[in-house]
C-alpha cells in the first residue's frame, strides 16, 4: 500500500517559504574566513576557533588559547543585511570594529599583512 503525499495544509506539508532552524556560513564566506585564519595561524597570531550557528546569526570566534575568551568573533547576522551589513568583526571587550555587507572588506580589519605605502 503506497502512502499519500501529504495535503497542502497539514503540519507533514514542507513549507516553502520556512526559515532554517539556524544560520551558516555558506562555503564562500568559510573559505575566505579560514584563509584569514590560516596566515594568522602561520604568523603563530592565533591557534584555535570555534563555529557556532544559533537561530540568528553565525559566529567564528578566533582564540590566542583555547582555554581564554575569543580575541575575536566573526558574525554573520542576515537580519542587519539591509541596514548596516550583515557581517561584522567583534573585539574580546565587545567593541565593533567593522561592520559591512561584503565579508572580504570586513575581513581586512584583522589582515595585518604590510602594505605599500606612497608618500
Amino acid at each position: 500500500m503506497r502512502a499519500s503525499p501529504p495535503e497542502a495544509g497539514s503540519p507533514a506539508a514542507p513549507s516553502p517559504h520556512r526559515e532554517p532552524p539556524y544560520t551558516a556560513f555558506d562555503r564562500r564566506e568559510l573559505s575566505e574566513i579560514l584563509k584569514l585564519y590560516g596566515r594568522m595561524v602561520a604568523a603563530g597570531e592565533w591557534r584555535d576557533y570555534a563555529i557556532d550557528m544559533l537561530k540568528d546569526r553565525a559566529v567564528f570566534s578566533v582564540f590566542r588559547r583555547s582555554s581564554e575568551m575569543p580575541i575575536y568573533r566573526i558574525e554573520k547576522n542576515p537580519k542587519l543585511a539591509r541596514r548596516q551589513g550583515a557581517y561584522a568583526v567583534i573585539s574580546q571587550t565587545g567593541m565593533i570594529l567593522k561592520r559591512g555587507p561584503d565579508l572580504a572588506r570586513v575581513l581586512r580589519v584583522l589582515d595585518k599583512t604590510l602594505k605599500l605605502v606612497d608618500a
